[in-house]
């Protein structure tokens, strides 16, 4: 029984950390249709931003700040002065963010080095709880805290607020949402920084158990974009479930059959493509 409550623990805070860079690169696709293969690079790059701040601060927020200011001016630029130019053009958006997914992974190879590094924990979560047999580490709480308030800030963003509504309607029909008046390229420059956002704090608060490394940005850029396969595009509420069922299914499947931990997980994914192509949540 120890064994599957500290591995179902596990897999929600990665679970959580997969929602954190999901749901904005479901948001992403399915606003504005872009297919942002850098996503990756915004949670190497807030990592590594992240690390050194802490290293200079000694300061776990200001790392936050930091990662998540830079990130977003990089998204942005990409957004505005490259991806902007090739809307609608899949082919073009494919090559050119996979260009800025070397880019941004040698600029941090050169910056920061090749050896895999950790960010420090915040000293309020250094310390572990002991549950009977079960040691649960503070920081795995944290995250799995910070996710969940991240899915309801975002659900309240989209279902409660003017943006919001604007946000649903540009996924639903674009065409008929500027027709309106709305400025959808200020959209969606909101929505890019969003993701940028998100996908920062991933790399931040990821840091201390996952670590950052070179090649961590493709790894994890994988697992995103399965998540998003299986909740459905431009859905939140499937970017918080097919997280839960990534992050789980991802951490059984390395402990339990770590030579098929792949299998788990793609096996799962192409099921429910079967049986509902669009995704959990998608719309056809």
């Amino acid at each position: 029984m120890t064994f599957w409550l500290v591995q179902t623990f596990n897999g929600l805070s990665f679970a959580m950390l997969l929602f954190l860079l999901a749901a904005g690169l479901s948001l992403i696709f399915g606003l504005m249709g872009i297919i942002n293969l850098a996503h990756g690079s915004y949670y190497l790059l807030g990592a590594y931003v992240g690390l050194a701040v802490i290293k200079k601060t000694n300061s776990f927020l200001l790392a936050i700040v930091g990662a998540v200011a830079v990130v977003v001016i990089v998204g942005i630029i990409m957004q505005r002065f490259f991806l902007s130019r090739f809307y609608k053009n899949e082919l073009a958006q494919v090559l050119l963010t996979f260009g800025f997914l070397f880019i941004i992974a040698d600029v941090a190879l050169w910056i920061w080095g090749g050896n895999p590094q950790a960010l420090p924990k915040p000293s309020l979560f250094e310390e572990s709880y002991r549950f009977g047999n079960i040691v649960i580490p503070s920081y795995r709480i944290f995250v799995i805290g910070v996710g969940f308030l991240v899915a309801l800030a975002l659900w309240v963003l989209q279902e409660k607020t003017a943006i919001g509504a604007i946000i649903r309607a540009g996924v639903d029909d674009e065409e008929m949402t500027r027709g309106l008046g709305i400025n959808m390229p200020f959209l969606f420059t909101i929505v890019f920084g969003i993701g940028a956002t998100l996908a920062a704090l991933a790399g931040v608060i990821g840091g201390p158990f996952v670590g950052v490394y070179p090649g961590v940005d493709f790894e994890i850029l994988l697992l995103a974009f399965v998540v998003v396969i299986i909740g459905g595009l431009g859905s939140l509420k499937g970017a918080f479930v097919g997280s839960l069922i990534v992050g789980l299914l991802d951490n059984f499947g390395k402990a339990l059959f770590p030579e098929f931990s792949l299998f788990t997980i793609f096996a799962p994914m192409a099921i429910i493509l079967a049986v509902k192509p669009t995704g959990l949540f998608g719309k056809g």
